[in-house]
């Protein structure tokens, strides 16, 4: 077996047996715990990971075990911080007549067991260009500091105490279609009380939003483990109140509706509870979602893709990243050519010096200013001279 592979699914295991309580059996010696912490950080559970390996004696080096231990206090920090330092944000921003959108909350939180084992930056907000660096000024003043930026869409600002904060000014979606459909999804937003200027999706919005997300970063490699995670838990959560009418029509218009089902049934085979209609009811054929499985665990090293939906979305956002290459590529040459007359006029400048510097050189030129264009030739033969007598 692949080893990104064989060590994706043991991650997947560790975290499956947290989240659903059940045993696990691995050969925890034979990991390379260098490149499991590095994996477990990038898909944002080695909280989870450092509960699963706890009792494991001498099998994790301790070096390794103690980073685990640091996320997992990262997350005991988080939550004990979270929720007055979100309140005080969102009334900040309401006194202030900020307008902006929760696309997702803390309350993501509740949805977990044990809390600790939830992700640390559950909070997105989207604001106009203006109000974001606005935003961003108070979240400074506050002791917030830029995390990681991304960049044209936005930034995560983290605390010292371990809260953050994702600030979009505009969603991380390159494609015209994604972008168009995301903004009729936050034109039924509503406002969330008891705040006037602080709006948030409704519940099928926010799971189409989570979907629409998942589906988007496994075409682009960079869906984690959590996101499905978190999939699978508000889907379990408000599964019978959500409109699915609605919801199917919606990611039919995104061209994903489909592939955010394989995925979400994914969600459900790997942290779904064994009893659930959802994880019994599976198709017959399941080797397309071993494709997925792989190309998801090994972050496309492993890309067998045949999805139609998947490779759809993939050919679109190829289109814009060529897009923006040749865009750049222009850019580029337009800043040659500004530069190159630069050079070029500092060179003219070096070879006829303005009348001031003249004048310091050859007083004559002060009294006569007709005598420039002489005195340029007369200090252009002596720099001649000077080269050739050397």
């Amino acid at each position: 077996m692949n080893q990104l592979l064989y060590e994706g699914r043991t991650l997947v295991g560790m975290v499956s047996s947290i989240i659903c309580q059940d045993t696990l059996r691995v050969m925890y010696n034979r990991l390379d715990w260098e490149r499991m912490f590095r994996l477990a950080d990038f898909h944002r559970v080695a909280n989870i990971v450092y509960l699963s390996v706890l009792g494991k004696g001498d099998a994790l080096p301790d070096r390794w075990r103690d980073r685990f231990y640091e996320r997992y206090q990262e997350s005991l920090l988080f939550g004990e911080n979270c929720d007055e330092s979100f309140k005080e944000m969102l009334m900040w921003l309401d006194m202030r007549e900020v307008s902006c959108i929760l696309l997702t909350s803390v309350s993501m939180r509740e949805l977990y067991k044990l809390p600790e084992t939830a992700e640390n930056t559950p909070v997105q907000i989207l604001l106009d260009e203006e109000n974001y660096y606005l935003a961003k000024g108070y979240l400074v003043d506050l002791g917030y500091e830029t995390d990681q930026i991304y960049k044209g869409y936005g930034e995560r600002m983290r605390k010292v105490s371990g809260v953050s904060v994702i600030l979009y000014q505009k969603l991380p979606f390159r494609t015209p279609g994604y972008a168009k459909n995301m903004q009729k999804l936050l034109e039924d937003t509503c406002v969330k009380e008891p705040y006037m200027s602080i709006h948030e999706l409704s519940v099928e919005g926010e799971f189409i939003y989570r979907m629409a997300r998942a589906v988007y970063g496994y075409v682009t490699d960079e869906l984690r483990l959590r996101e499905v995670l978190d999939l699978q838990l508000f889907h379990r959560k408000w599964r019978q109140e959500i409109n699915w009418e609605a919801v199917q029509r919606k990611l039919e218009e995104f061209q994903v509706d489909e592939l955010a089902e394989k995925l979400l049934r994914i969600a459900y085979m790997w942290f779904g509870d064994k009893k659930d209609n959802y994880f019994t009811d599976q198709p017959e054929d399941v080797t397309v979602y071993d494709v997925l499985e792989d190309r998801l665990l090994t972050r496309g090293t492993i890309n067998k893709e045949c999805d139609v939906q998947a490779l759809k979305l993939q050919k679109a956002i190829q289109k814009e990243i060529d897009k923006e290459k040749r865009g750049e590529g222009w850019e580029l040459f337009g800043e040659r050519i500004v530069d190159s007359f630069k050079q070029f006029w500092k060179k003219l400048g070096w070879i006829f010096p303005d009348y001031h510097y003249m004048s310091s050189i050859y007083p004559i030129v002060e009294k006569v200013p007709v005598l420039l264009p002489l005195f340029w030739g007369v200090r252009g033969i002596r720099l001649l001279l000077r080269v050739f007598s050397k």
